[in-house]
């Protein structure tokens, strides 16, 4: 019985740790999706390329990950204010964002994963640094330290949005266009050019949890698809555009992954978030912290 207990504990705060990393793959989404209504499911081929950038340098210049990451949040939020100039003219400014869009976005995820598959094959690449190999144990519960850096990374990445939107003129702006573009306006701010930033800070994340996730495990190119459905679970569960809930549902989500890996197998764990998902959209539709 203590065994088991002691199991059940571990799971549980892994869980938590990866939990935490869930939370910046899903942050992304939560801004493109849960606050500009853009369904960038592209975002995971983005994750996987900032992955592969921090293995180059990792691999040629001895950068640590994170570093690496933290240096291409500029590239890639210029990056995502470019795609979204073009989707916004393409597609918003026609009112054909619904379906056209979506099929934009998949044609980006593909060719994103073509592009890496053709420069890195489909051979699976990992990083090194100091912390990835060594792990503390405190009793039963195990708290290996490549998994505890990108859970402290990840909280510090959610405190500072959630500064930025709570406390800056911009981040309240992202905040509002899609609640009340009219009154926006009213304010002095234009819509378009908001929405720009805000998809723009969206995929500048990214580059930040892409490093995370190569630390966390090795990667290829093709596990874009696999993170598609529970970064979007995790983004509608917490509650549309809710940092706060986002984290919740991540950390819920990999604590309700961790212990059915444990119990039934890890071929389980996939069903996990949109089984929650499904629960929370029957009891409460508006997320966990989302407004009714």
């Amino acid at each position: 019985m203590i065994e088991y207990l002691g199991l059940l504990l571990d799971a549980v705060v892994s869980g938590i740790l990866i939990g935490g990393f869930y939370a910046a793959m899903a942050i992304g989404i939560s801004i493109a999706f849960g606050m500009l209504g853009i369904s960038n499911i592209a975002h995971p081929a983005f994750i996987l390329l900032g992955s592969f950038l921090a293995y180059v340098l990792n691999s040629r210049f001895n950068l640590d990950p994170i570093l690496v990451g933290l240096i291409f949040l500029v590239p890639f939020y210029f990056l995502g204010t470019a795609l979204y100039s073009g989707y916004e003219a393409v597609f918003e400014r026609r009112g054909s964002e619904l379906i056209r869009g979506l099929a934009f976005f998949f044609g980006l995820l593909f060719i994103t994963e073509v592009g890496l598959q053709i420069a890195f094959g489909v051979d699976y690449r990992l990083v090194e640094a100091p912390y990835i190999g060594p792990s503390y144990n405190i009793g039963p519960v195990s708290l290996p330290m490549r998994m505890c850096v990108p859970f402290v990374t990840s909280i510090l990445l959610l405190l500072a949005a959630h500064v930025f939107f709570s406390r800056t003129f911009t981040g309240r702006a992202i905040m509002a266009v899609a609640q009340d573009r009219f009154a926006l306006q009213l304010m002095g701010a234009a819509p378009v050019r908001i929405k720009r930033i805000a998809f723009g800070l969206s995929t500048a994340t990214a580059a930040l949890a892409g490093a995370l996730l190569i630390i966390l495990q090795p990667v290829e190119p093709s596990m874009a698809r696999d993170f598609i459905g529970r970064v979007f679970a995790i983004c509608v569960l917490g509650g549309m555009g809710s940092l706060s809930g986002t984290l919740i549902a991540a950390i819920v989500v990999a604590i309700a992954e961790s212990i059915t890996a444990n119990i039934y197998g890890p071929s389980w764990s996939p069903a996990v978030a949109f089984g929650l998902l499904l629960i929370t959209l029957v009891v409460k539709p508006s997320g966990l912290m989302g407004r009714t």
